[in-house]
């Protein structure tokens, strides 16, 4: 019996879309570009009713894409642990990109997982739909 072929994992090369719906693109904007310093790399609008925007870098693997519907309101964020975490394990760069958002007039949130709170080693910060993202301040164990 012969054994499988294993083949490559396509998934493991793709470029990655977060995407989710907001309630203004407009309200939105100021905290992952001032504050978190993406770059709009697209947008367009009127494309069967939704409005979109999508911010990255050309340098990153991943790009986040907010939308909205005309007539829809897609609420707030479902939990206060539905999270974007950014790992930066270089204390200078952390403290740099913690005061870029403080600078901005993001506030710092408790986080509802104290994990991310312990060792002052994360910062919470809420979008204006709801929507947490962590500066955590160490490695990913992989």
């Amino acid at each position: 019996m012969s054994s499988p072929v294993t083949l490559p994992n396509p998934i493991l090369k793709a470029h990655l879309r977060i995407a989710r719906p907001t309630r203004s693109i407009a309200a939105i904007l100021p905290f992952y570009t001032s504050g978190l310093g993406f770059q709009i790399t697209s947008s367009f609008s009127g494309h069967a009713g939704f409005d979109g925007v999508m911010l990255g870098h050309p340098s990153l693997p991943y790009h986040l894409e907010f939308t909205t519907e005309k007539g829809h309101d897609p609420g707030c964020a479902p939990t206060k642990d539905n999270l974007l975490v950014f790992y930066l394990p270089d204390e200078r760069e952390w403290k740099q990109a913690v005061e870029r958002m403080e600078n901005e007039g993001f506030v710092n949130v408790k986080s509802w997982n104290p994990w991310w709170d312990q060792d002052g080693k994360g910062r919470t910060f809420e979008d204006s739909d709801g929507w947490r993202v962590v500066l955590f301040n160490g490695e990913w164990n992989k």
